[in-house]
């Protein structure tokens, strides 16, 4: 699967190990394509620029799903879906995460650096991979209407 990520400054903080660099190795390993559309420094950036990054390069179909990394998650996924097509979540667990594919059918997933540790970060991210879509008929009328 082709990945975009993006994640502001956070996801480069201190102390190590740094959630960005290990989450794209891990997905690396995983036998990931990644696509990153930055920050790589702990230098302060506007997340909404990183969230645009990863939304447009899903968007125009250079990568499959998108993960964003924040303190919260909550900034990423605010920004993520101001646009159409975009269906961004906020999972701090792996049921959440199970639930937005299952149901939302949600194409980026947003977490944060400062809520959860790497362990679980990682967790979230592999539930999230993995679940499909459910097609049911109530879940398709559902995120139709979100557009």
């Amino acid at each position: 699967m082709r990945i975009a990520v993006g994640n502001d400054h956070a996801a480069m903080e201190g102390p190590p190990p740094l959630f960005k660099p290990e989450i794209v190795r891990y997905l690396r390993e995983q036998g990931h394509t990644v696509v990153d559309c930055g920050t790589n420094s702990a230098e302060s950036v506007d997340y909404p620029d990183q969230a645009q990054a990863v939304c447009d390069t899903l968007l125009a179909g250079e990568a499959d799903a998108g993960l964003l990394m924040c303190g919260t998650g909550i900034g990423m996924s605010i920004a993520a879906n101001r646009n159409p097509g975009i269906r961004a979540a906020v999972c701090v667990t792996p049921d959440m995460a199970r639930l937005s594919r299952e149901h939302n059918n949600a194409n980026v997933l947003c977490f944060g650096k400062r809520i959860l540790s790497l362990q679980e970060s990682l967790r979230i991210i592999d539930v999230w991979l993995a679940t499909p879509f459910s097609e049911g008929e109530r879940h398709v009328r559902r995120v139709c209407k979100m557009g």
